[in-house]
């Protein structure tokens, strides 16, 4: 692992904006966009999507590092070596399909959960990354709210955002600012029957002091490094037979470009 120089940036904070993703009413949720210095939880929606909810934490930690102020920042990605055969190897190749740069990434390998927590909160206080990417799997009990809370101080005082990726666990109690789930979605085929643009289904769990329990469905543009709604097939979200009709009139509905709760 390449080792970068720590500088803060805690005095510049209060001047960065947040990281708008060009959707207007994912970023009018957010209050302008996901925010610098804070800790951000990306749930993969079931297990086989963790492929996808890695390629999003992915795309939105190059977003992030797209800065005017900062460019050709750095994303470290952090994992436990014990999962490496599940989750396979980050490519190079695959990072610059998402359009990012192989050179700016960093890929940090640990042995065990404590160790991966410590190699967070060590690297958020290095000023020069862009974005810090930890990948948890399972139900990970030493990230407990201490543990989180530790993280969102490192975060808050270097200016780096945490996208803590979680990949076969159950949504449960931290002090992230917000929390996200992510399944994956059929592409649109481009001309010449090429491979469509990386799509995904993204719900909004969690927000401190803001709204919850809203749904898009994205396209990643690796060209421009930020979102754009993509078209819907004209499916609508399936209701259970079972559910009670308050549960009904409750349920999410498609509006407009993306699906939002009701």
């Amino acid at each position: 692992m390449r080792i970068v120089d720590a500088l803060s940036m805690s005095a510049a904070l209060g001047e960065v904006k947040p990281w708008a993703s060009r959707i207007a009413s994912l970023d009018e949720a957010l209050g302008g966009g996901l925010g610098y210095g804070q800790v951000h939880e990306i749930y993969a929606a079931e297990p086989d999507d963790a492929s996808s909810t890695a390629g999003f934490a992915m795309a939105v930690a190059m977003g992030m590092c797209m800065r005017a102020d900062r460019p050709k920042q750095s994303v470290l990605w952090l994992r436990e070596r014990r999962w490496l055969k599940s989750a396979g190897f980050l490519q190079a190749n695959g990072w610059a399909e998402l359009g990012g740069a192989p050179e700016q990434g960093l890929v940090g390998v640990v042995p065990d959960t404590l160790s991966l927590l410590r190699a967070a909160a060590e690297a958020l206080h290095c000023g020069r990354l862009g974005a810090v990417v930890l990948e948890g799997w399972g139900k990970m009990p030493a990230l407990d709210l201490t543990a989180s809370r530790r993280l969102v101080l490192a975060a808050e005082k270097s200016g780096v955002p945490l996208l803590l990726l979680r990949i076969d666990a159950t949504p449960s109690a931290s002090a992230a600012r917000t929390r996200w789930q992510v399944a994956s979605a059929p592409s649109r085929a481009l001309p010449g029957h090429a491979p469509g643009l990386p799509t995904f289904d993204l719900t909004l769990l969690r927000q401190r002091s803001g709204p919850s329990g809203l749904h898009w469905r994205l396209e990643w543009d690796r060209d421009r490094h930020n979102f754009r709604e993509a078209p819907l097939s004209g499916a609508v979200v399936s209701v259970p037979l079972d559910r009670p009709l308050a549960d009904q009139e409750n349920a999410p509905q498609w509006t407009g470009g993306g699906r939002h709760a009701a």
